[in-house]
């Protein structure tokens, strides 16, 4: 079993990202030790902010949130999902599962000692981190939904995410910046675009990012459709804050702000926004969502 590390060199210089690298180990029964990447800023001291990247990025998409929250007197912490950015990458697609993933979380976020948190997920870093939310009792005292929804496979995949679910097992080269310029609705720059590819060296690096798409729940039969189901009853019941921020050009998931705010209880109230942003909306519009993050997490009690 291959489980491969991205050279340090390639992570030199990226634009806008001067964070000193932390890291965790998480062990998984199968592959053993696993190394998470993750950024750390702010008052240790300070109320936790985890931002959960999806598919198929890294904690640089996050970059640009980091400095209203730390401003705000918040402690930051951005990791890399195993099989992505600088944490370790295993070389098989079977590696891969929805809980395999869901077991890496959630090893990370308690190894930490995170209580009290605020969650920040994005695209697959919902579907991740809502299943982590639900299960762990005190790691979260707010949640924020960013361009995500949460999939039971009890409705069918709309068009988008078929053409994406396609597109990723079939397509002969993945070429992860373009993918990640693609779903924003303002194009970023080249050298942008270049520090998603600096993770993947080679295909063979790849396995994580072509992986997820086939991972989203879209029959009910689907492995980790029930814990899915089981997970958003919690949610139904919660009267934990919850506060949407959606990128409103987006094809995929760009209505499924509306879907938690009827489901949780915890949404009612919140100041829920919609940018002018694409999928990618923590990329094209970080310092707006950070600001805005930054008053959520500061209104919380406690």
């Amino acid at each position: 079993m291959t489980v491969l590390r991205t050279a340090d060199e390639r992570f030199e210089g990226l634009p806008g990202f001067g964070f000193a690298p932390h890291y965790a180990t998480v062990t998984d029964p199968r592959l053993g030790p696993l190394r998470m990447h993750y950024v750390d800023e702010g008052d240790p001291a300070g109320r936790q902010v985890v931002l959960l990247h999806g598919e198929p990025t890294w904690s640089y998409m996050f970059r640009d949130a980091v400095a209203p929250l730390v401003g705000a007197g918040l402690r930051v912490v951005v990791p890399d999902l195993v099989g992505f950015g600088r944490s370790d990458k295993p070389g098989r697609q079977e590696d891969y599962t929805y809980e395999s993933h869901v077991a890496w979380l959630t090893a990370f976020l308690t190894g930490l000692g995170l209580r009290g948190a605020v969650l920040l997920g994005h695209d697959w870093g919902g579907l991740l981190g809502l299943r982590v939310v639900t299960a762990v009792p005190g790691l979260a005292a707010g949640y924020v939904a960013c361009n995500h929804g949460y999939p039971t496979g009890d409705m069918p995949a709309n068009d988008a995410l078929r053409q994406w679910q396609e597109f990723a097992a079939a397509t002969p080269v993945f070429e992860t910046g373009a993918i990640v310029a693609r779903a924003c609705h303002a194009p970023p720059a080249p050298a942008v675009v270049a520090a998603y590819d600096a993770p993947y060296p080679d295909d063979s690096y790849q396995a994580g990012a072509r992986r997820f798409p086939a991972l989203i729940p879209v029959t009910p039969d689907d492995p980790s459709a029930q814990a899915v189901r089981d997970s958003r009853a919690v949610l139904q019941g919660s009267s934990m804050p919850f506060l949407t921020v959606y990128g409103e050009h987006d094809p995929i998931a760009g209505a499924a702000d509306g879907m938690f705010q009827q489901l949780v209880p915890g949404a009612a109230g919140q100041p829920h926004a919609r940018l002018d942003a694409g999928h990618n909306m923590p990329e094209e519009r970080g310092a707006e969502l950070g600001t805005i993050v930054a008053g959520f997490a500061k209104g919380l009690p406690g």
